[in-house]
């Protein structure tokens, strides 16, 4: 299955929109999408997995990277909205704990962790 991904930023913060099957085939797109965005000025990392069908332990490598890299820079990588089998798998590998794991984009707060005053 092929990968579709898009993404949009504002300010600091990259929204990423995975479609289609993460694996060891489409792992390098997704680094290489993920990576640019982190170069061209993200910090913050917002992935929508709601049109992800499966992600194996390549693409698994491939998210904590890129959140490794984001806190380096003082942002984050947050997961958006994954389906069943995606879940099982951060669910069976304990990265539920790791990943910060959001039901849906609308249940994010608008502009969190980008500098906006309380």
């Amino acid at each position: 299955m092929e990968l579709k991904i898009s993404s949009r930023s504002q300010e600091d913060v990259a929204v990423v929109t995975v479609g289609g099957e993460i694996d060891l085939y489409t792992a390098p797109q997704l680094r290489s999408e993920l990576v640019g965005a982190l170069e061209d000025g993200a910090r913050r990392l917002v992935i929508d997995m709601s049109r992800t069908e499966f992600c194996d332990s390549t693409g698994i490598s491939v998210l904590l990277s890129a959140m490794k890299r984001s806190r380096d820079r003082g942002g984050d990588l947050e997961l958006v909205a994954p389906k069943p089998a995606v879940m099982k798998v951060l669910q069976v590998t304990g990265l539920v704990e790791v990943f910060v794991i959001h039901a849906d984009l609308d249940a994010l707060p608008v502009a969190a962790g980008t500098g906006t005053a309380q």
